[in-house]
């Protein structure tokens, strides 16, 4: 089964979303606590590989097994945008067959719909018993889960983040990343996939983000000090094909 089921037949925006030329994320297997603490925790983002076996979870998400689990249960979708303040509920399968579709390019953010966040831990408790994170930790802080599954070509634009992770479990999602010191322009309304076509081309290569596309088993972390005078990175993803992620 290819890319567990999810892998989509239109794919008319994917060839807009490659891959980068040149990962400037550093990749690091089998990586410690005390260097990740070291050299990256609130310092910069890192990609971790071979920390954990997820092999479990990723059977679990195939598209046949999730419809099977929790077709019927309800979902809360969001909006693509920066501010995302829309919210619509309706029956996972509904989504997964109706909506869940590469992304249009003269789409806005604010119109396109995706599963991302926003999930009943207790319903799908199932699932998430069999997800293994990365086994590192700041002080002070908890672990919260994201799920979600998104169409090709389809991200949110811009936004801040607090420290966290985020591991794929099918397809692959590309990102940009920048300091909390630099604000990048866009439209906080206008699609990942905007973004890419309409304004990267012409940034500066001083200008560009960090960027890097992760796959699946590849866990994205970055880390940052958090303070009511501190901002996360700003960060902004692309899906590609196939894209399941918690």
């Amino acid at each position: 089964m290819i890319e567990g089921g999810w892998q989509q037949s239109r794919l008319g925006t994917v060839a807009a979303v490659t891959e980068e030329e040149r990962c400037t994320v550093e990749r690091r297997a089998h990586l410690t606590y005390s260097e990740f603490m070291q050299h990256y925790a609130f310092l910069k983002p890192v990609i971790l590989q071979g920390l954990t076996d997820n092999s479990r979870f990723r059977a679990l998400c195939s598209r046949e097994s999730l419809l099977a689990s929790f077709g019927d249960n309800v979902v809360r979708l969001s909006t693509a945008n920066t501010y995302s303040y829309q919210k619509v509920d309706l029956p996972f399968q509904e989504y997964v067959e109706q909506l869940l579709h590469p992304q249009d390019p003269t789409s806005l953010g604010n119109d396109t719909l995706y599963f991302f966040g926003d999930n009943n831990f207790t319903e799908w408790a199932p699932l998430f018993q069999h997800y293994s994170p990365p086994p590192f930790r700041l002080l002070g802080t908890s672990l919260a889960y994201s799920f979600g599954i998104a169409g090709a070509g389809s991200g949110v634009p811009f936004h801040w983040h607090g420290p966290g992770f985020s591991e794929v479990i099918y397809g692959r999602k590309r990102w940009f990343l920048y300091p909390p010191e630099k604000t990048p322009e866009f439209h906080p309304n206008k699609t990942t996939l905007a973004w890419l076509q309409e304004i990267y081309p012409s940034l500066a290569p001083s200008a560009r983000p960090l960027e890097c596309t992760i796959r699946a088993g590849e866990v994205s972390g970055w880390q940052v000090g958090v303070g009511l005078t501190q901002k996360a990175p700003t960060n902004l993803c692309a899906f590609l094909p196939g894209a399941v992620f918690p």
